[in-house]
């Protein structure tokens, strides 16, 4: 009711306006006033003024008006018509009025990538944000599609890749080595780290074994992290990021050629996985693995727990974080579907290991 009797007004207004009279008076008004100080010599100036103030306040706790923004805020804002380049000014760049800089704005939304040539070209700078821009769009969109990204947004995102040392980061090694990123070319930033000694052996916060995308552990670039002294039981547990740990997301995905990566040269990961912030226990695979929506594919549920009987999981063990329970006693809370894998009749789950052949564990997962 409050916009409609707003809207009234402001369709008389818009009449009262149309005579003379009436407009000298509302321009002697306007004028007079702190906002139209010097801003109108006519009438029909002021009249107009007049009825966008009358309009704003209709509009109250609405969308800044496209028209109010300045040229940053308009290309960011999605909703203010195309994005054409040339259309930023180069102090709206550095003082953007934005909660987020323009940068970390225009990284995080694949429709916006559009926009980071121009602010790079016109001195926008990744140290001005709070985090680096790639990391924001590793967290928001860990694998975008690349694909459908023009040249230019590639090359701007390759910069700032390469410019800010921030940027070497578990997540955004994460969103490099992921299939979209490797199709577009964007992986061999990946090796230009390594090659420059950006991802050493010691003294990162995280490890760039873990920070592969699963499908990546295969690669002569994981090959390649070995042999500079990178190693497996260096890559569990607590880290920088916070994009799942790559164990946890080769579970989770059911990627068993990436599991055989960690399981063969950490067995012990089967039965305890340390946890990978500080203020956390321990977790178990198959705890996990029943748990229902922790897999990315539920039909892979009994799969997964046939392949870790196989690869040495207790059933048995003791959950950490419930003293005197069990993956068992879970699955049975559960009414899990694995409980008859879980607790065969006869006890035969040792079995499984000799059943189970080496082919069927290495299928699928890709």
């Amino acid at each position: 009711m409050r916009r409609l009797a707003a809207l009234a007004c402001l369709v008389g207004l818009a009449w009262l306006c149309s005579g003379c009279a009436a407009t000298s008076v509302l321009s002697f008004a306007y004028e007079q006033s702190p906002e139209g100080q010097g801003k109108c010599l006519s009438a029909g100036c002021a009249a107009m003024a007049v009825l966008v103030h009358v309009h704003d306040k209709i509009t109250e706790g609405d969308p800044t008006p496209c028209r109010q923004l300045n040229s940053v805020e308009r290309a960011l804002s999605g909703r203010c018509g195309v994005y054409e380049y040339g259309q930023l000014v180069s102090k709206d760049v550095r003082a953007s009025g934005l909660p987020l800089c323009p940068l970390a704005t225009a990284a995080r939304d694949p429709k916006l990538w559009p926009v980071l040539g121009e602010l790079l070209s016109k001195g926008a700078e990744p140290e001005a944000c709070a985090e680096s821009p790639l990391v924001v769009l590793a967290r928001a969109h860990p694998c975008p599609d690349f694909a459908a990204a023009s040249s230019a947004s590639l090359q701007s995102l390759r910069w700032l890749a390469e410019a800010d040392a921030r940027a070497v980061q578990h997540d955004v090694v994460r969103l490099l080595s992921c299939p979209n990123a490797r199709a577009a070319g964007l992986s061999t930033l990946l090796d230009g780290w390594l090659a420059q000694g950006a991802l050493p052996a010691h003294g990162l916060p995280f490890s760039p074994l873990a920070a592969l995308h699963p499908t990546y552990l295969g690669s002569t670039f994981a090959q390649a992290l070995e042999r500079a002294g990178h190693d497996a039981r260096s890559a569990v547990g607590a880290y920088d990021g916070r994009l799942p740990s790559g164990f946890d997301m080769a579970l989770r995905s059911a990627d068993r050629q990436a599991l055989d990566w960690w399981l063969d040269r950490l067995p012990e990961l089967a039965n305890r996985v340390p946890p990978s912030q500080g203020n956390q226990l321990p977790w178990l695979p198959l705890a996990r693995v029943i748990t229902p929506t922790y897999l990315e594919h539920a039909e892979q549920q009994a799969v997964l727990v046939e392949y870790l009987l196989a690869r040495g999981a207790d059933p048995h063990r003791e959950l950490p974080y419930h003293p005197g329970r069990s993956v068992l006693s879970l699955a049975r809370q559960l009414n899990s579907p694995a409980l008859a894998l879980l607790d065969p009749p006869g006890g035969a789950t040792p079995m499984l290991a000799a059943a189970y052949s080496g082919a069927a564990l290495s299928s699928g997962g890709r």
